[in-house]
């Protein structure tokens, strides 16, 4: 059948900072191989505009996800949840990492599509199995009228207006891509040669992320995304560093296939919290946050930050030696954290055991949202 013309039950929903398109795993092919080519044509990529018009996409990597909901296959779980990266620009579609924005619409779409059973009234609680790192997810949301509750007061920076709160808490973290808090072993680790040398914080806990000091990289206050991303030398540098901390994470084996893996590891920079402008124009003041970061997300400066980056980053606020350990004013269980759309409040749970440091859990607060449900097509 010509392009446009199949189609597929879908959702359409916001889940933090970010949008996806929603399927059941029984409404797309059984064969996994056959998901390539559907996601692109739904989110319009490749666009080499990175518009993606000719699809449900917006152009940036938090707008260009989808999700695919099933029922479960760890005996703990209510719902087995399969993130999808889709490319803006390239055919290429990810599922190497976790979302946790979208993370937040997960339970409320099980319910919306009858996935799950839950009572009408009141705080429901649901345990989402992750299917792309084998972790456990519990998810807590409100009720109303036998629908997920949609009004409420929870605020969340980069996202206008308010929502009715949704609770995360990712369990037992750690490991999420390579099987260790520390893949190389070590709390710092020097990336690059010579006088370009960086020190960074190699760590996978929700996804394998790399931490550097925006010091160590010349820049005296922390860019918005439109010029970072113009910064053609800064930007190299930062993927070059990326496929670099990939290799020795143990996640790729050359630097070919780093370049080409953009979902993971991701990388930023953390800096002292400092009074600066968010997009929306407000100004942050120093009192605000704990620690400042920009994040790069398949390749593009982030507008907001990745859930799962902000909460490795709590984690390591606490765990000492590290360069998040050192650039943070506090080393409490909560961790505020300034980015380019304003702050996001997260937590971790840190505790000591043999090897050092084990986390036991990391939460975060977020909002969600049914934008349309019909047919997509693709």
């Amino acid at each position: 059948m010509p392009k446009g013309r199949r189609s597929l039950t879908a959702t359409y929903m916001r889940g933090g900072t970010s949008r996806g398109v929603m399927f059941l795993r029984d409404d797309l092919p059984k064969d996994r191989a056959d998901w390539e080519d559907i996601f692109l044509a739904v989110m319009g990529s490749p666009d080499q505009n990175c518009r993606q018009l000719d699809g449900m996409g917006g152009g940036i990597s938090s707008l260009s996800k989808v999700c695919v909901l099933g029922k479960p296959s760890h005996k703990d779980a209510d719902i087995d949840y399969t993130f999808a990266q889709v490319s803006v620009n390239k055919a290429r579609v990810e599922y190497a990492g976790a979302c946790g924005n979208m993370s937040s619409a997960v339970g409320p779409f099980a319910v919306q599509r009858s996935l799950v059973s839950v009572m009408d009234e009141g705080e429901v609680s649901l345990v989402i199995h992750d299917t792309n790192t084998g972790k456990l997810i519990r998810t807590r949301f409100i009720m109303e009228g036998g629908a997920p509750g949609v009004k409420g007061t929870v605020l969340i920076d980069g996202v206008a207006g308010t929502g009715s709160p949704v609770w995360l808490d990712f369990l037992y973290p750690a490991g999420s891509r390579t099987g260790h808090l520390f893949p190389t072993g070590n709390r710092s680790d020097t990336l690059g040669v010579g006088e370009a040398s960086v020190t960074a914080t190699l760590a996978d806990i929700a996804s394998p992320c790399v931490f550097l000091s925006m010091k160590e990289l010349g820049l005296k206050h922390p860019p918005g995304p439109d010029d970072m991303a113009k910064n053609s030398s800064l930007m190299m540098r930062l993927e070059n560093l990326r496929c670099e901390a990939s290799i020795r994470m143990g996640i790729t084996a050359t630097l070919e296939d780093a370049a080409e893996l953009k979902s993971i590891p991701r990388i930023g920079f953390v800096y002292p919290a400092t009074s600066h402008v968010t997009l929306s124009g407000k100004v942050l003041r120093i009192d605000e946050m704990d620690i400042g970061l920009c994040m790069i997300s398949m390749g593009d400066p982030h507008r907001a930050v990745p859930i799962t980056a902000a909460l490795c980053l709590a984690a390591l606020a606490q765990i000492r030696e590290t360069v998040p350990n050192f650039i943070s004013t506090t080393s409490r269980s909560d961790l505020r954290i300034g980015h380019p759309s304003g702050i996001t409040q997260v937590a971790a749970d840190v505790m000591e055991c043999t090897e050092g440091q084990s986390v036991r859990l990391a939460s975060v607060l977020r909002t969600a949202r049914r934008l349309f449900e019909g047919q997509v097509f693709w």
